[in-house]
């Protein structure tokens, strides 16, 4: 396989007929292939989300990142854009699944789509990657740390945000999770209560946990970096996707 690739900023109908910004990253040739969505975490649309997008063009996939903050502050720094989604709550759960649906049709409707499509999340993209799953029709998800699929928010946390427990039993797709035993948000306890909800209702899944990790160890540029579990993730990753996609 070629690793020649193209990477470009599109435009995507997302929630309720909004055209917003995405960044595409797509593999040389004109074979058929899967599609991801990656789902930009808290600190928003930036540079690193970027460079994941054109690693999952390099493994092979049509990838998709939708700058969930382009209504809030287009064009604007991502830190800036970050800040004014918070100050404004957080991004709903429904645009957010309407604007992974859209980005997900967006490469569905790619010359080169097989038809199938995952995504995967960090952080609140985590969460998101899971809840896009439980209403949409997706093909595989994957959640890196994901806060409150299960638990109860703190009153100080940041974005107004609840649990999605009682959207799991329509979990629509395998889930591989992937998480820190030193992280508070999701806790291992958190953890615990998500993996015993999909094996009450059959779902398939497969999780990983690293100890001396905690949140967001997958970031290289910050110092919850961790190499072994990032180089293990991205290769249950890989192995993931090439399963269902």
């Amino acid at each position: 396989m070629s690793d020649s690739l193209t990477a470009t900023t599109v435009t995507i109908t997302g929630a309720g007929g909004d055209e917003i910004e995405a960044y595409l990253a797509r593999p040389e040739g004109t074979g058929r292939r899967g599609g991801v969505v990656l789902i930009h975490h808290l600190p928003g649309y930036d540079r690193g989300m970027k460079e994941f997008v054109r690693r999952f063009a390099e493994l092979g996939y049509d990838a998709i990142c939708p700058n969930l903050y382009s209504r809030e502050a287009p064009g604007a720094d991502p830190s800036d854009a970050a800040a004014v989604a918070r100050a404004n709550g957080g991004v709903p759960d429904e645009r957010l699944v309407g604007d992974v649906g859209g980005a997900a049709a967006y490469l569905r409707a790619l010359d080169t789509s097989d038809g199938k499509v995952g995504t995967i999340g960090y952080c609140s993209g985590g969460r998101q990657s899971v809840l896009a799953a439980c209403n949409l029709d997706l093909d595989a998800a994957v959640d890196c740390y994901g806060a409150y699929v299960t638990g109860t928010p703190p009153k100080e946390f940041p974005i107004p945000i609840t649990n999605i427990v009682d959207k799991l039993p329509n979990l629509s797709c395998p889930v591989l999770g992937l998480f820190g035993n030193d992280d508070q948000h999701p806790s291992p306890a958190h953890v615990d209560e998500f993996e015993q909800i999909l094996k009450e209702h059959g779902k398939t899944y497969e999780f990983h946990r690293y100890d001396d990790t905690g949140h967001g160890f997958f970031s290289p540029d910050r110092p919850s970096y961790r190499v072994a579990a990032a180089v293990d993730g991205w290769e249950r990753v890989a192995d993931f996707f090439g399963r269902y996609l």
